[in-house]
């Protein structure tokens, strides 16, 4: 035991060799070491090469790149290529050839990102087919990988179709073709639509050379817009005009088709080069006239509903595409012509009595008035002559009030009827619109269907009084209470008005009247037919100086009557009694005219 302890170990001995059973030299080892290093591939750092794919599974892809150990890429770097699979020869980015751990670091997307601007170039002039994967939205469209470059896709080249929803797209691996680059700025627009339009161009040609009106083709809703729809007859569009849609009236499009629904439509018209094409949807039903009932005719009740208002009347759809007109003037009796909103609106269901149909022009009026008993039919037992209603003001004219009684039935207050006492220039003066008047039937015109009322005749007529006060010649108290060219108006008692001319406004210092002054006035003419008191106050002062005038004269004749009476001789005891009863006579005018001076 103790000899073994002074043996040396062989410093250079190969005990993996020994192990494996083999036994080789200094010399064998290196010129092996020398040979395996001479069968892998020379590489270096921050270099791209090409590698195969070995192994992937949902995090990871291997790569070999024909060096001592294979790469690992995170499949996140594959997302644009959906179609990796083991055997696939892919561009690798070589970051580090041996990391602490001694692994091989690569990287597909630094790869691409190398060679992305020489591709991308390359693809636009050798107008090539692309993947590029959809990363996210952005405005106007979406954002593409291609190659590791960021692209723009518009989202109107995404498809040739409108696109309704965006954020399906994102996530997806879809082709494309590169429609344009800023080589300023590195900027690459590309085209989803571009693949798609050639083939649709050759369809469309297709299509387009074999059309003719009246044909009929299955298509796809593809757009809806407030005046129509567009199909997709398979390459092609079409435009269903909104009044080509339904027979009946349509506020939206919407109401009729949907989005991606399948139709059938009939060719109507198309320009010489076919690029417009107008289709039709209605006309694959027969029109709703046509299938009116033919039993339906003038004087028949219909209902319907309220679809189209006008200031002059309403339409009424009595069936899908069947519409009769109500005229305003056949909503109501009344021969006050207002807007027919004021009847209905649109969306009411009403029933109304047929008054013209025409089935070859396809019209129909309408009436609801007819609903009603015609007021005018029975106007003499309802309103005789003498009878008193209420009445509401609707309308004023110069020469008078126009009122209606109940609907339809109209009357006429002339102005002179409206005031036994009070001169009205205008109604407005005395009523306003709206109001309610207290009316009495004078006289019924049936044929113009017009009552003609009074008003003032709801009391006596005062002027039966007037006449017996306001006699000619008696005096009475008044106040000017307006002044015309031609005179004044006089207020005088129980609000009955007269009229003085200017001459008869003297005063008796000879200055005019004024207004709002307050006389005496004498009636000097008096017209119960006309209404008309003449007054003047100046005949009041003018008529006591001809009574002065009158008595002095008078009493001047009386005294030289007397004079000669005294030269006649004086007969015994008759002409003493005459003397006497003279003197009494003169004593009583001497008193007289003493007071009137007094006066």
């Amino acid at each position: 035991m103790a000899d073994l302890k002074n043996v040396a170990p062989l410093a250079d001995f190969d005990w993996d060799a020994y192990e494996n059973g083999e036994i080789q030299t200094q010399e064998s080892h290196e010129a092996q070491e020398k040979a395996y290093e001479g069968s892998l591939n020379k590489v270096n750092d921050h270099e791209v090469v090409d590698g195969t794919v070995i192994a992937m599974n949902k995090r990871e892809v291997v790569v070999n790149i024909g060096f001592k150990s294979d790469g690992i890429i995170p499949m996140s770097e594959f997302r644009y290529n959906p179609d990796l699979k083991v055997g696939d020869t892919v561009e690798v980015y070589i970051e580090n050839q041996e990391d602490k751990k001694g692994q091989l670091i690569l990287s597909h997307k630094k790869a691409r990102a190398t060679r992305s601007w020489d591709r991308v170039n390359q693809a636009l002039e050798n107008d090539e087919i692309i993947k590029g994967y959809i990363k996210c939205r952005t405005k106007g469209g979406m954002i593409v990988d291609v190659f590791g470059i960021e692209a723009f896709l518009p989202g109107s080249q995404i498809d040739v179709k409108p696109i309704r929803d965006y954020d399906v797209f994102v996530g997806k691996t879809m082709e494309f073709k590169v429609v344009k680059i800023n080589q300023e700025f590195k900027n690459v627009v590309v085209s989803h639509k571009a693949l798609i339009e050639a083939e649709l161009e050759q369809q469309k040609k297709e299509i387009i050379s074999k059309l003719e009106k009246g044909q009929v083709l299955e298509g796809t809703v593809k757009n809806i817009t407030s005046y129509g729809v567009f199909v997709d007859l398979g390459g092609v569009d079409g435009l269903i005009h909104i009044t080509d849609l339904s027979w009946g009236r349509v506020s939206d499009p919407k109401e009729v088709v949907q989005l991606d629904q399948k139709i059938n439509v009939v060719i109507l018209d198309f320009d010489d080069e076919k690029k417009r094409i107008a289709l039709g949807l209605k006309q694959l039903t027969p029109h709703p006239w046509d299938a009116l009932d033919p039993n339906l005719k003038v004087g028949d009740k219909v209902k319907g509903k309220v679809v189209v208002m006008a200031d002059y009347g309403a339409f009424i759809e009595i069936a899908p595409g069947v519409e009769g007109l109500i005229h305003v003037s056949e909503m109501s009796w009344s021969q006050h012509l207002r807007s027919a909103q004021d009847f209905m609106k649109v969306g009411d269901e009403v029933e109304a009595v047929i008054l013209t149909l025409d089935r070859e022009e396809r019209k129909m009026s309408l009436g609801i008035k007819q609903l009603k008993p015609d007021p005018w039919e029975d106007i003499e037992e309802k309103y005789p002559v003498g009878s008193q209603h209420t009445a509401k003001v609707r309308n004023f004219t110069n020469f008078g009030v126009f009122v209606e009684i109940e609907e339809g039935v109209d009357g006429l207050i002339h102005i002179s009827d409206l005031s036994w006492t009070k001169k009205i220039k205008h109604p407005s003066e005395f009523t306003q619109i709206g109001a309610d008047i207290e009316v009495v039937v004078l006289e019924i015109d049936k044929e113009n269907r017009r009552l003609s009322l009074g008003h003032k005749q709801l009391e006596e007529n005062p002027w039966d009084v007037f006449e017996t006060v306001f006699t000619v010649g008696s005096v009475h108290e008044g106040t000017i209470v307006e002044m015309l060219d031609k005179g004044a108006v006089i207020q005088l008692e129980y609000g009955v008005e007269g009229f003085a001319t200017p001459k008869h406004l003297v005063k008796e210092d000879g200055s005019q009247a004024q207004l709002n002054e307050k006389l005496p006035f004498k009636v000097i003419e008096f017209n119960k037919e006309s209404k008309r008191i003449i007054l003047s106050h100046s005949r009041i002062y003018e008529d006591a100086q001809r009574a002065e005038a009158k008595e002095a004269k008078k009493a001047s004749n009386a005294a030289k009557k007397n004079s000669k009476k005294e030269d006649i001789p004086v007969i015994q005891n008759q002409a003493a009694s005459t003397t006497l009863g003279d003197i009494d006579a003169l004593a009583a005018l001497k008193a007289q005219m003493e007071k009137d001076e007094n006066k």
